[in-house]
């Protein structure tokens, strides 16, 4: 059904949940996984006097490299092929939702896989969610995964 599959990761439980939801949809139709945490740092992280934003941006990569090295571990034991991506917004350009859906689309992904809730929570306030902004721009169907504490075991 599906050849190319995309997955956002964030390092929430219910981003966690989106990535084992993609797993059991890529093995069911022997899919190319790829899981994909995206870096934005916010705009006002520049402009504080004395505040170094490498230090965040740094924090960022740091987290961004341990989700897929843990999401890479997860596809490859699921027989899975696929490369775990982690890719940076363009700061003013592009926000995580944008980068969600360009990445899908230099992928060619068929489906994106992704939480109802992140971990970015004031953005979301300020300006929407994430997977609302990815739901109305993107190209292919969307699998949005509700923010749940369980799934159902058949669906995990």
């Amino acid at each position: 059904m599906y050849s190319r599959v995309l997955v956002a990761i964030d390092g929430s439980k219910t981003s966690s949940q989106a990535l084992d939801m993609a797993i059991r949809l890529a093995q069911d139709s022997k899919a190319v996984l790829m899981p994909l945490y995206v870096i934005d740092l916010p705009v006002m992280a520049y402009d504080v006097p004395g505040f170094d934003p490498s230090i965040v941006r740094d924090a960022y990569f740091e987290e961004g490299r341990l989700l897929c090295a843990d999401a890479q571990t997860k596809t490859l034991a699921a027989g899975l092929q696929g490369i775990a991506r982690s890719v940076e917004a363009h700061s003013m350009a592009e926000d995580i939702a944008h980068c969600i859906v360009r990445v899908a689309a230099e992928f060619n992904a068929d489906l994106i896989v992704m939480g109802t809730h992140g971990r970015r929570g004031v953005r979301r306030l300020v300006l929407g969610s994430v997977a609302e902004r990815v739901l109305r721009s993107a190209r292919c169907p969307i699998l949005l995964v509700p923010a749940h504490k369980h799934l159902p075991e058949s669906a995990v």
